[in-house]
This record gives C-alpha cells, sequence and structure tokens, in this order.
C-alpha cells in the first residue's frame, strides 16, 4: 500500500510509481529535508488502484489529460529555488481545463484514496507542491483565463493559472489594477492559497483582503462557490478567509472573483541608504507610524545592494549600503506631501537624501532592482549549493530589534547570505546559500534561531511564504495545541481521508 513507514521523510520517501519504486536522492540536488514526521493515521492507493485512478482519469480528461513521464513528474515534485525538497515524487501529473474537469479528478482520487497535490505557478518555497505521500499533481496550466471583467464593479473573475503581472497588464486601459503583487512567476492560485502578499502591502494588505469569492472542488468533488458578489456580506460563515491561506489543504481553487484598485493619479519612487540597517528600519517603521500613506517601503541589505550590483541589470551602480526603497501613490499633491515627508525621517535617521524619480519608466528601472531580488542571489549560487529562502514578520515595535540581531547573526554565520523585506509592515526575508553536505546545521540555527525569536516577540514564523512542509515544527510555538486541534477538526470535517496536499501545515 502507499503509506508512509514511519521515521523521517529524509531517507525514506522514495517515488512512487507504476514501475515501482525508484530512489530519486542524488548528490548534486540534495536539499535540506524537513523534521521527522509523525507517521499518518491514513493509508493510501495500492499500485494497483493508482494504477486503476490513472486510467480513469485518462479517459475522462483524454491522453493528454495525465501524464506519467519522468520528466514531469520531476519538475511537479521538485524546485530549485524551494527550501525544502523532499525524496519523493508524484505518480502522475493532470491537467484538467474546467471546474468540471477538476470535480472528476478529485472523486476519483477519493474512490482509490489517492493525494493530490495542487499546482499553478511552481514559485513556491516552502514545498508547496511536493509530492508528500505521490498522488497526482494537478497542474492548472490550461486554466489560465480571465473569465469576467466588471470594470464598473471593480472586479474581475479569473482561473488559478491566471499570472497576476499578465492580468494588470491587460486590464491597465480600464485604470484599475490588481493590487497584491509578490514574486514575478505567481500565479492566482497559489497566491490564494498561501495569502501572499508582496511589496505593496504597507499600503493594501495581502491576499485575503482583496478575495470576493471562490469557486473550490473539495476533495471529495463537491462544487461549491463561496459567497456571491458584493464587496461584503454578513451570510455566514467566512468561507473565503477558510481556503485562503489553507495552502491547498482544503480543496482546490479552480475560479476566483478579485477586487481591484484605482491606478493612482500620481506615484513616484525613491530610493536612500543607511549606515547601518537598525537606521534603516528604524527610519522606515517611524514613517508607518507618522501615518504617511507610502505604497511601500522595502529595505535591502548591503549584501543584496552588492549582488544587484554584479548582476548588473539596473544600468547603475549601488552603494552597497542599507537601503530602503519607497513607492509613492495619489495626488500630484499628495504624492510631493508624503516625500518631503519622508525625507524629514530619513534624515532624521542618518540617511542619505532621498533619491526621487517620477518618470514612469524611469521609476520601473528603479522598482527593478527591489524586484528581482530574490532572483539575482540565485543567478550566483554555485553550482551543488542550495538556498535557503525564508521569512518572519513581527509587529511594529519589534522590528528593528529583531533586523539588528537577525543580520548580525547572518554576519556571523560567514556564508553568501542576504536580508531584504517588506519592513513597513513588520515581514522581513533572509536567502542564504550554501553547501548542503557541510553547512546544513549552522544555516539551520541560524534561520530557526531567527524564527524563535520573531514568535517570543509576539510575531509569526511566516509572513507570506506560508507553512509547507518547511515550518511546521514552529505552529505549535506560535499558535498552541489548542488553536491546531481546531484547524485539524476542520480538515477532518471537510477531509476526513487526508487527500488534500497531505504532509502540509500540519500532520495528522
Amino acid at each position: 500500500m502507499l503509506a508512509a513507514t514511519g521515521g523521517s521523510l529524509i531517507t525514506g520517501l522514495l517515488i512512487f510509481n507504476l514501475r515501482g519504486q525508484v530512489p530519486i536522492a542524488d548528490a548534486e540536488h540534495e536539499q535540506h529535508r524537513t523534521n521527522e514526521q509523525k507517521k499518518p493515521s491514513y493509508v493510501y492507493a495500492s499500485k494497483e488502484d493508482m494504477g486503476r485512478a490513472i486510467l480513469e482519469i485518462r479517459k475522462e480528461l483524454g491522453e493528454e489529460g495525465i501524464t506519467t513521464d519522468d520528466d514531469d513528474l520531476r519538475q511537479h515534485g521538485f524546485s530549485e529555488w524551494s527550501s525544502i525538497n523532499i525524496d519523493q515524487l508524484p505518480t502522475a501529473v493532470a491537467f484538467p481545463n474546467s471546474t468540471e474537469q477538476v470535480a472528476k479528478i478529485a472523486r476519483i482520487c477519493s474512490k482509490y484514496k489517492v493525494p493530490m497535490i495542487p499546482y499553478s505557478g511552481g514559485s513556491s518555497v516552502e514545498g508547496h507542491f511536493s509530492a508528500a505521500f505521490g498522488g497526482i499533481s494537478v497542474d492548472f496550466m490550461s486554466m489560465c483565463d480571465i473569465v469576467e471583467f466588471h470594470p464598473e464593479d471593480m472586479d474581475i473573475v479569473v482561473q488559478p493559472s491566471v499570472s497576476w503581472m499578465d492580468m494588470n497588464d491587460k486590464i491597465k486601459e480600464s485604470g484599475l489594477f490588481f493590487p497584491i503583487d509578490p514574486g514575478p512567476p505567481a500565479k492566482i492560485g497559489g497566491m490564494i492559497a498561501t495569502n501572499c502578499s508582496g511589496t505593496n502591502a504597507v499600503r493594501y494588505g495581502t491576499m485575503k483582503d482583496w478575495v470576493i469569492n471562490l469557486t473550490m472542488v473539495l476533495p471529495d468533488g463537491r462544487i461549491l462557490k463561496t459567497r456571491q458578489r458584493p464587496r461584503k456580506s454578513s451570510a455566514g460563515y467566512n468561507l473565503n478567509g477558510l481556503f485562503t491561506g489553507a495552502e491547498g489543504t482544503l480543496g482546490f481553487v479552480t475560479e476566483a472573483t478579485l477586487k481591484l484598485a484605482r491606478i493612482p493619479e500620481e506615484t513616484g519612487v525613491a530610493v536612500t541608504s543607511f549606515p547601518t540597517m537598525r537606521d534603516a528600519a528604524n527610519a522606515a517603521i517611524q514613517v508607518v507610524r507618522q501615518g504617511i500613506p507610502v505604497g511601500a517601503v522595502e529595505l535591502l541589505d548591503d549584501v543584496q545592494m552588492d549582488v544587484i550590483n554584479r548582476m548588473g541589470d539596473t544600468g547603475r551602480e549601488w552603494k552597497a549600503e542599507p537601503t530602503l526603497f519607497f513607492k509613492f501613490s495619489g495626488t500630484k499633491v499628495g504624492v510631493q506631501d508624503n516625500i518631503d515627508g519622508v525625507s524629514h525621517i530619513v534624515h532624521a535617521n542618518h540617511g542619505s537624501d532621498l533619491e526621487v524619480e517620477k518618470d514612469t519608466s524611469k521609476q520601473e528601472a528603479l522598482w527593478f532592482a527591489r524586484k528581482q531580488a530574490l532572483w539575482s542571489m540565485l543567478c550566483l549560487r554555485e553550482s551543488g549549493h542550495e538556498v535557503w529562502s525564508t521569512d518572519v514578520a513581527v509587529p511594529l515595535s519589534k522590528v528593528s530589534d529583531l533586523v539588528e540581531i537577525s543580520k548580525k547573526d547572518l554576519d556571523r554565520l560567514g556564508l553568501f547570505g542576504s536580508m531584504l523585506g517588506h519592513i513597513g509592515d513588520g515581514n522581513f526575508h533572509e536567502t542564504i546559500l550554501y553547501d548542503g553536505k557541510k553547512e546544513y546545521e549552522s544555516v539551520s540555527k541560524c534561520v530557526h534561531d531567527m524564527v524563535h525569536r520573531a514568535i517570543e516577540m509576539e510575531g509569526t514564523c511566516t509572513g507570506e511564504h506560508g507553512i509547507g512542509l518547511g515550518k511546521k515544527e514552529f505552529m505549535v510555538q506560535e499558535v498552541g495545541e489548542e488553536s491546531l486541534s481546531v484547524m485539524r477538526a476542520i480538515k477532518q470535517s471537510l477531509d476526513p481521508y487526508w487527500l488534500m496536499n497531505p504532509g502540509k501545515v500540519f500532520d495528522p
């Protein structure tokens, strides 16, 4: 039977496919592994039942609707930029093109007890689309359409593999845009699953604030819609809030209605550097506390600024110092007032003069440096080395302390690592490149110290990356056993056989 054998996923998980069990670990791509996981109390499909499920799905979706090709399996179970990978791939990958086809897949998988793993952009870093217990990866690449656009209502209906960047490009002539802006590869389905945010969060909030309704396919194939289309409703439980951030463990998002915002009349981008990370963090938090409505405020450390210089993509040389990037938006008068207010705070915290740009094309060139930060780091990774990218968030009053301590820990580590973050809402990231064989333990300690410290400061182990496989161990410390028991009860009620993305967020 395809069931966990107990012990560790580090050494025990193998590919399970129709040819049998084949280990996939190799030295070149060895990634750091998850900690010991509890032996699940669920038994999944046998080899024979898995074969029957695949045949039935192929009958429903057609020959091209499901594959067991080795390259496809690896693409859907392994990620070069993820902090977490495991020695297991999905058994097959299905490619539905409608909500009804997703429901058929779910009904078949439920019948045979086959795990199901949602997949859209594949850009998550906490192992969200890893096939922890084998099963079928459900790739929404064919469900990438804008279904309806209601400019008069300022909302849009989309399928899960719509790119937020492409969507904004298509609707920009309407004067509207979707303000949540995570990494460039992100797709709407994954953004909902992780309750993502991005650089605009300090002004526009997170994904949960922009979801009007969802069409969901539950693990047994039932289809539901969470709400109608008004921007507010008090009708019953907030199912949007239940599914947004559930990381694909409660069902498949097959359609979403999203709120849109007005494109601001005037925008500006400004950059300034500081002698220390604490100075930069203090300035950012003071801007927020004084109520200056910045569109974004982002912190990059000296290492990250040097990385951007080394990549040479921005056409300029930056100071290799802690740097704040600001966005401004609003009326012409309002933007200038906000720039003046920020400039005063920057100077009071030992910052350099604000370099302000109001030309749209030049703004994009300045902001490009921030948006490409993670990918710039990855481009410098040596062959055989791994990446650990993690995030935490804390209350505003704790940001400067945590940033300063974490930066010192990172420097003491002596490895190639950088810090950056959406500092205006207390969220920041570390990215570390390292030799997985020699340096895993020291990197793990550095990251875990930061996470424990954040939780002790009444913060969270993740502001926007999500839990996935990588951060389950921190859930008890952060939310407590009682909260976890409620989450498990919800999971049990909707997914009694633990088929939806099992192994993520928490264990049975």
